[in-house]
């Protein structure tokens, strides 16, 4: 039997991370003197890889500086973790939810536009880097919604598309798993609305833990 594998994204579906991440672009951006983004505008681009998230922010400006502009918010972001001042805290029920997932012998792991770093780091802050078996991130793929994250999880975890269901929040996360022809489910406390990921192919959205287990369990 092919084994069952529930993929998360990270950033908005474990975890609320807008405030560091928010924080971190108007940094990047200010520091550029530039004026930064709204909230909504920074939101909006979570998920996809640095680069391309910022060419949306900046449309205008050049490859190069977008790359600049990148760098600029790692290091933003690296300052905020040395402060103490990261807040990622994980969603209510989550850490119930992948005990349980992993109880009822589903294979569980993250595709994210975080870096390998930063994925590590929230995971084991929050205790549950066990659960997960295969960890998929921007530092080793292209962008979102490429496919890439997501084959490459099936294949660590020997499962197959039709056993595979990708969870997350943004409309990415939904069109990523269509390209990979896996089950997409939405979350609708993250950072996209519900009827984007509805209108983006997802199956249905939860809008609590307890609705997601029972969405991931339904076929």
């Amino acid at each position: 039997m092919t084994n069952r594998l529930a993929v998360f994204d990270c950033d908005g579906t474990l975890v609320d991370s807008q405030h560091s991440i928010c924080t971190a672009m108007t940094h990047a951006f200010e520091g550029e003197k530039l004026v930064a983004p709204d909230r909504v505008s920074i939101l909006s681009v979570v998920g996809l890889s640095l680069p391309l998230a910022i060419a949306r922010l900046l449309p205008d400006a050049e490859a190069d500086f977008h790359l600049h502009l990148s760098e600029s918010y790692k290091l933003a972001f690296q300052q905020l973790r040395r402060e103490n001042a990261v807040s990622e805290p994980l969603y209510p029920g989550i850490a119930e939810l992948i005990r349980d997932l992993d109880a009822g012998g589903w294979l569980l792991g993250v595709a994210t536009g975080k870096s390998d770093r930063g994925l590590d780091l929230c995971l084991r802050h929050h205790g549950v880097h066990a659960h997960f078996v295969t960890l998929q991130t921007a530092d080793r793929h292209p962008s979102k919604p490429h496919p890439s994250m997501l084959l490459t999880a099936i294949a660590e975890a020997g499962a197959a598309p039709e056993t595979t269901v990708m969870i997350g929040d943004t409309s990415f996360d939904i069109h990523m798993a269509a390209a990979a022809h896996v089950r997409a489910l939405g979350v609708g406390w993250g950072y996209h609305p519900p009827a984007d990921l509805i209108a983006a192919g997802a199956a249905s959205v939860a809008m609590d833990s307890a609705e997601l287990h029972g969405h991931i369990l339904a076929r």
